[in-house]
């Protein structure tokens, strides 16, 4: 709800998402008391250089530390949370790029005072702006991460070395289309985990897990686990089905198909010719296939 009784929905968040994810609404200007309709705050750089959350057109009615206390006394419903949406140019909410005022024109470099103690207080928490979504990258990159973060909140309520080591090896193919060293130092972590080291191991491996699956997987990268998966149906395909699917990736590699389209032949030679390692592969299936993630990438 906005400071002035509007609202800016977005059918995206609310009809596509809203069929697979339940959402919990929080505003924490709300949250602050500081009412519907209410005279609108922004972030000023004042002649300290300090930047404060201030009311626009009373300076002296700071709510800089209200938002951080806020947002710190949320963080017990945050810790079992999947993914955050954040609004866009919000004083409170934004995530990047917020205006930032001053004495001659506003900067666009800020980040909204709750928004950023929410950053620290949860660094593996996959967020991203309602306004970002419409990048099909950026989208299929955030849905990517809420789901793997879900499973990560199911594999830690029984946390074990076997458990995590299973999740390390489900996510390998996704890691691989991110970044080789990065997915080869988290599989040294993983193999150096033991019991007596697992609860530390394992904090370290969510922090260094989520910033990886933060990075934007590349055509390329797609290419190499795509060839990778490949590898797997050499016994089995005759010369047309191989020159197919070479054919497939390549146009991928092009830019001529989206990922989807090599993904669903893959999948249907599988099918045929199941191979357990690749069925427990979340690269093949990383989400509800109806969210159509894949057919702009």
């Amino acid at each position: 709800m906005r400071y002035d009784g509007g609202h800016k929905g977005h059918s995206y968040i609310s009809g596509t998402l809203g069929a697979y994810f339940q959402f919990k609404p929080f505003c924490p200007e709300l949250a602050i008391g500081l009412g519907i309709p209410r005279k609108p705050i922004r972030l000023q750089r004042l002649e300290d250089k300090t930047v404060r959350c201030v009311q626009v057109d009373d300076h002296s009615i700071d709510v800089t530390e209200r938002l951080q206390t806020c947002a710190d006394e949320q963080v017990d419903w945050q810790a079992k949370l999947c993914g955050y949406i954040l609004k866009k140019d919000s004083p409170s909410c934004g995530m990047e790029r917020v205006k930032i005022w001053d004495e001659v024109m506003p900067i666009r470099e800020g980040v909204g005072v709750f928004a950023q103690r929410l950053m620290e207080n949860f660094p593996y928490l996959p967020i991203e702006e309602e306004g970002r979504l419409g990048d099909a990258v950026l989208r299929e990159n955030f849905i990517q991460r809420v789901f793997a973060m879900r499973r990560w909140h199911e594999m830690s309520e029984s946390l074990s070395v076997p458990a995590l080591i299973d999740f390390h090896a489900r996510h390998k193919l996704i890691l691989m289309s991110r970044e080789q060293s990065a997915y080869r130092e988290l599989g040294r972590l993983v193999a150096a985990t033991n019991q007596e080291n697992l609860l530390e191991n394992s904090r370290k491996y969510l922090l260094d897990f989520m910033a990886l699956m933060k990075v934007r997987a590349t055509r390329k990268n797609h290419v190499n686990v795509l060839q990778h998966i490949q590898g797997y149906l050499k016994k089995y395909l005759d010369a047309e089905d191989k020159q197919e699917l070479v054919q497939t990736i390549d146009k991928y590699r092009l830019g001529l198909l989206p990922l989807i389209v090599p993904i669903t032949l893959l999948n249907h030679h599988f099918r045929r010719h199941p191979d357990d390692y690749i069925a427990n592969s979340y690269y093949m299936n990383p989400y509800p296939e109806e969210l159509c993630l894949q057919n702009s990438i």
